[in-house]
């Protein structure tokens, strides 16, 4: 049987890599893929999925409001695929995190999402709290600290380069806005709790 995955990282630990890499693998091998990616996020382009290490793809678009299973299930009539790609899915609703699931059990179709555990604020996304909860196969993608220690949590930065810790959960930027950090180092910076000096 097919299985739902979700791989998730903070910021910058190569998501988009990954998820291009092994897409290229199947198709490779002359089987076929079909990628999505966030309509909200447009920072590669409109309906591109783009590392940072500068490869990229075409995709398709998905909004909150789109049955994700009707449109895979369509698409795959017409092409069958090996395989269906989501980057970018901390911004699935939860329930197309059960479309996708329900494309796995009934359509025998893998689905390997990509995205982001938590928001600036330590808070799962919602897309990303369904996956944890009900996807077949969870795997952590790890970047680094400026300390080198794992970076689990990201920061957003306010037009003064300042640390926010309030706002809207979703505010679309890369390096630009958000620094992956330790822990120990994104309590410190935003000073939720107090730290002790050892």
């Amino acid at each position: 049987m097919a299985k739902l995955y979700f791989s998730y990282a903070a910021m910058n630990a190569g998501k988009s890599t990954l998820l291009l890499q092994a897409s290229y693998n199947y198709r490779e091998r002359g089987m076929n893929t079909l990628l999505f990616t966030a309509a909200l996020d447009d920072r590669a382009g409109t309906g591109m999925i783009a590392s940072r290490i500068g490869v990229s793809s075409e995709a398709l678009l998905f909004t909150a409001t789109d049955d994700l299973f009707t449109i895979i299930e369509r698409a795959h009539a017409a092409t069958p695929y090996s395989c269906i790609f989501f980057d970018e899915a901390q911004f699935l609703t939860t329930d197309q995190v059960w479309q996708l699931a329900r494309v796995a059990d009934r359509l025998n179709i893998p689905i390997m999402c990509y995205g982001l555990r938590t928001d600036f604020q330590g808070k799962l996304f919602p897309g990303s709290a369904e996956l944890l909860a009900i996807a077949d196969t969870l795997r952590e993608v790890r970047t680094i600290c400026h300390c080198g220690a794992k970076a689990t949590m990201v920061i957003r930065l306010g037009p003064d380069g300042q640390p926010l810790t309030v706002g809207e959960q979703v505010d679309i930027g890369g390096n630009d806005k958000y620094i992956s950090l330790c822990r120990r180092h994104w309590e410190e910076t935003v000073g939720r709790w107090p730290i002790s000096k050892d």
